[in-house]
């Protein structure tokens, strides 16, 4: 059974830079694909970015791309998201989530195998 973790989270001006951090328990991190998911107010969860088992591959929301960098440190067992040109949209409870596939990560919010319980981002104008 593994848990996630996430930090980082904070009050930042737009423009401004934030890095999310999602620590994972468990010998088996390197098995499992990452992601990072936000929900906004009234809005629904939505996907983010995704990185491999290895970290060699990477995927992002079109609203995110240029702005945000995902990554991972499997010796570590954590797994990171550099946010840069913050905006006011951009404000929401960030979660990580890990499933053994890659395409489950890309593919949504459903079927992830674990969750983080989140950290708020609050981007102000």
């Amino acid at each position: 059974q593994a848990q996630l973790v996430e930090s980082g989270g904070g009050l930042v001006q737009a423009g401004g830079s934030l890095r999310l951090s999602c620590a994972a328990s468990g010998r088996t991190f390197s098995s499992y694909a990452m992601g990072w998911f936000r929900q906004a107010p009234g809005k629904e969860r939505e996907f983010v970015a995704a990185v491999s088992r290895t970290g060699g591959r990477t995927t992002y929301a079109d609203s995110v791309k240029g702005r945000f960098t995902i990554s991972r440190d499997n010796g570590k067992n954590t797994m990171y998201l550099q946010m840069n040109s913050l905006k006011p949209e951009d404000t929401a409870v960030y979660y990580c989530a890990a499933d053994l596939y890659y395409s489950t990560v890309v593919g949504g919010t459903d079927g992830m195998d674990y969750w983080g319980k989140g950290t708020l981002v609050t981007v102000s104008s």
